[in-house]
């Protein structure tokens, strides 16, 4: 079995950062920080199984999509070359997620 490492892009970083203040303002910062880190947690499980999720090159080439906890959409792709997989987004809450990954302004 090969073992991939888990990298998070800027952007998904942010995204996480976010996503943690938008739940300590509602509830606490415990809070937050459990759930910002059970996401981080998820997605560093990566490393032994990355294919899952839906393949999504409708959207973006190489594109896979994946749910946490059915509020939270994760975008990544996998490089097999150097046994990568990129988190390029983490998108809570029903946000519109595919104007983002396109790269369209209106995101």
């Amino acid at each position: 079995m090969n073992s991939y490492t888990v990298v998070f892009a800027p952007e998904a970083e942010a995204q996480l950062t976010e996503l943690y203040f938008y739940v300590a303002e509602r509830a606490s910062a415990a809070t937050a920080l459990r759930y910002t880190k059970a996401i981080v947690d998820y997605c560093v499980t990566f490393e032994a199984f990355p294919y899952r999720g839906a393949q999504r090159d409708d959207i973006r080439p190489g594109l896979r999509i994946t749910n946490f906890k059915k509020n939270v959409v994760i975008a990544f792709t996998i490089d097999e070359t150097v046994a990568v997989v990129t988190i390029i987004g983490i998108f809570y809450g029903g946000r519109n997620f595919i104007p983002a990954l396109r790269g369209d302004a209106e995101s």
